[in-house]
C-alpha cells in the first residue's frame, strides 16, 4: 500500500502532466467564456465591521533602485504604515474602460487574465490610529478597507506571536480557484499559485518602501492557516484555499519560525463575523483542482534555509520613485517588435532576480527556479538562447539535463558575479512565439523567458506541498521582472499559455528533472487607444 505522501505526489504529478498544453491539445477548459457565470472579482464579508484605510499620497522617496541597496529607516507601526502597505501591494491601481458601464479594475498585484483569485488578510494587534483591538481582518481592495472577521484578545495575540519579533504584522493569502477556473479550466490551479507568488512579491516591495521586511512562514500547516484565516468554514466552488502566511517586521530583525506543532496550539477558536458574498449564480465543476489542492496541502518537511549568496547591486540610481513604479505597473497586451533593452539594464534586472537578498529572501527554502532566456533585442548582446543559473547548486543538474549542443559561454560584458551563460547564438523570435501558444508578444519584445523549476528534486525534498511553492517562486521572480521593465521605460507581461513539452524539447529536456512553469516577456508596449484609464478609487467619490 502506498503511503499518503506517495499518493499525494502521484496526484500532483498526474495533475501537472494532465494540464500541460500541447500544440494539438490544450489543457481542458470550457473553450469559451460563459459570461452569465463570470465571478465577481471582489469578495466581501457581509455584516463584518469595516475599518477605512488611508489613501496615501505618492512619495518621491525612497527611490526604486535604492530598495536593492538598503532598506529605508523603518516606519512606525501606525495607520499610515498599514494603509501604505496595502495600498502598494493588494489595492486597485486603475480602472480600464472601453465605454461607460464597460470597465474593469487593475490591481497592484498582477493576475492571470485579470481574474484576481488572490484574497488578502491582516492579522494584527492594536495599531495606533487604526485598530483598537487585535483581530483577523480581510482586506477589501474595492473599498480599501479592512473587514474584521474575528476579534482576538490581547492574550490570544500574545500567544499567537510569541517568539516573533515585535512590532509585527501577519498577512495571509488565499485563492478562490473558481475565479481562474471560470476562464482557464483545469490549468487554473497553476495560475492561482503564480498569482500568490506575485502577491508575495508585491507585499515584499511595499514593505521594503517602509523599511520593513516580508518573509513567508512555511512551518504552519495549511489546515492551521485555514483556521487562522477562517477559510476552513467555507465550502463549495467559491471557497478560499489558504495558501501562505507572511510575517512583516522592521527590516533587519531576525526571523525564527515556530514549528508546526507550535502553530497548531497557538491558533484560537475564532468567532467569525460576516458571511462571504456570492460570486456567481452558477458554476462549472473542475474536480481535479480540488483534488490537487488537497494533495498539495499535505503536511511536509519545512524547507532548509537558503544558501545562495546575494548578488551585489552596483548600478546607478535612476531616481524613480518606488511608489510611483509600483502603482504604474501594467501588463503589456502587445509589443512593438522594435524597442531594445540596454545591455546594462538587462544584466541588472537579471541580478535582481537572484536569491539570497531582497526580494527573493521573502521565500524560505533553497531556490528552485532558473531562467531560460530567448534574447531578441538587447543592445550589444548577440541574440540567442541564454541561461541564468540562479543558484550554483543548479548548474550541474542543468548541464546534465539540457542539450549537449549548448556551448555555455560567458556573454560579452557580463559581470563576473552574474551566473549567465549563452547557450547558443541564434534568432529566437520564432521559437519564442511558437512555444508561447503562437503569441507574437513573446517574439516582439526585447526578450522572452521560460522559468525552469527543479521539479523532481523539489518534490523529493518537500513532498506534494512543494508543488505550489514552485509556482509561487516563479511568480515572485515575475514580479521583479514587471517592476524592472517599468524602471527601464518598457513593460512586461506574464505568459501562462505555453506548450510545456515543446519548451522542454527546445532546451533538450527529456524528463521531469526540470520543468518550465511560467513564461514572461518584456519590451516596448503598444497601447490600445480605445481604452480609457480611470483613477483607482474614483468610484468611491461617485458612490
Amino acid at each position: 500500500m502506498n503511503s499518503p505522501d506517495t499518493d499525494s505526489l502521484d496526484v500532483v504529478r498526474h495533475y501537472h502532466t494532465r494540464t500541460k498544453h500541447h500544440p494539438q491539445r490544450y489543457a481542458a477548459s470550457l473553450g469559451y467564456l460563459d459570461w452569465a457565470t463570470q465571478p465577481d472579482p471582489f469578495r466581501r464579508f457581509d455584516g463584518a465591521p469595516t475599518i477605512a484605510l488611508p489613501h496615501p499620497p505618492l512619495r518621491a522617496a525612497p527611490s526604486y533602485d535604492s530598495l536593492f541597496a538598503a532598506p529605508p529607516v523603518p516606519a512606525p507601526l501606525d495607520a499610515d504604515t498599514v494603509g501604505r502597505l496595502l495600498y502598494h501591494s493588494l489595492a486597485l491601481s486603475a480602472w480600464k474602460q472601453v465605454a461607460p458601464g464597460q470597465a474593469w479594475s487593475l490591481r497592484i498585484n498582477p493576475s492571470s487574465g485579470a481574474l484576481h483569485p488572490t484574497e488578502g488578510y491582516v492579522i494584527s494587534g492594536p495599531v495606533p490610529g487604526l485598530i483598537d483591538a487585535p483581530g483577523v481582518f480581510h482586506y477589501a481592495p474595492y473599498t480599501h478597507t479592512l473587514e474584521r472577521r474575528a476579534a482576538l484578545t490581547e492574550a490570544q495575540w500574545a500567544v499567537l506571536t510569541a517568539g516573533l519579533p515585535h512590532p509585527c504584522l501577519l498577512m495571509g493569502l488565499s485563492s478562490i480557484h473558481w475565479r481562474e477556473a471560470w476562464k482557464y479550466g483545469e490549468r487554473a490551479y497553476r495560475y492561482c499559485q503564480h498569482d500568490v507568488g506575485h502577491a508575495i512579491g508585491a507585499i515584499a516591495f511595499a514593505a521594503r518602501t517602509l523599511g520593513w521586511q516580508a518573509r513567508v512562514i512555511d512551518t504552519i500547516a495549511d489546515a492551521d492557516l485555514a483556521r487562522l484565516l477562517g477559510t476552513d468554514r467555507q465550502a463549495g466552488p467559491e471557497a478560499e484555499q489558504a495558501d501562505c502566511l507572511i510575517l512583516l517586521t522592521p527590516a533587519g530583525m531576525p526571523v525564527i519560525d515556530p514549528d508546526a506543532k507550535a502553530w497548531q496550539a497557538r491558533i484560537p477558536a475564532l468567532d467569525l463575523l460576516g458571511s462571504p458574498s456570492r460570486l456567481s449564480h452558477d458554476h462549472h465543476p473542475w474536480p481535479i483542482i480540488d483534488t490537487v489542492a488537497a494533495a498539495a496541502a499535505t503536511p511536509g518537511p519545512a524547507p532548509d534555509t537558503p544558501s545562495a549568496e546575494p548578488c551585489l547591486d552596483t548600478g546607478p540610481d535612476r531616481g524613480h520613485s518606488a511608489e510611483q513604479l509600483i502603482r504604474q505597473r501594467r501588463s503589456a497586451v502587445d509589443m512593438d517588435g522594435e524597442s531594445p533593452l540596454a545591455r546594462a539594464d538587462f544584466y541588472r534586472l537579471l541580478a535582481r532576480t537572484l536569491p539570497g537578498a531582497f526580494p527573493a529572501a521573502a521565500l524560505p527554502g533553497p531556490p528552485r527556479v532558473s531562467l531560460a532566456l530567448m534574447v531578441h533585442r538587447v543592445t550589444d548582446l548577440t541574440p540567442g538562447f541564454y541561461l541564468l543559473v540562479r543558484d550554483p547548486a543548479h548548474e550541474a543538474s542543468l548541464r546534465a539535463s539540457l542539450s549537449g549542443e549548448f556551448v555555455w559561454e560567458t556573454p560579452e560584458g557580463c559581470p563576473a558575479d552574474l551566473p549567465l551563460f549563452r547557450l547558443i547564438a541564434d534568432d529566437t523570435r520564432r521559437a519564442a512565439q511558437t512555444v508561447s501558444c503562437q503569441q507574437a508578444i513573446a517574439s516582439d519584445g526585447a526578450f522572452a523567458v521560460g522559468l525552469l523549476a527543479e521539479f523532481d528534486a523539489a518534490l523529493a525534498a518537500g513532498g506534494a506541498r512543494a508543488y505550489p511553492r514552485l509556482f509561487r517562486e516563479t511568480g515572485l521572480v515575475g514580479q521583479v521582472l514587471y517592476l524592472e521593465a517599468e524602471a527601464t521605460g518598457l513593460r512586461g507581461t506574464g505568459i501562462g499559455c505555453f506548450f510545456d513539452d515543446l519548451m522542454h524539447t527546445l532546451m533538450g529536456i527529456t524528463d521531469t528533472t526540470w520543468q518550465s512553469l511560467y513564461h514572461f516577456t518584456l519590451g516596448g508596449p503598444v497601447d490600445d487607444d480605445r481604452l480609457q484609464t480611470l483613477p483607482p478609487y474614483a468610484h468611491l467619490d461617485r458612490e
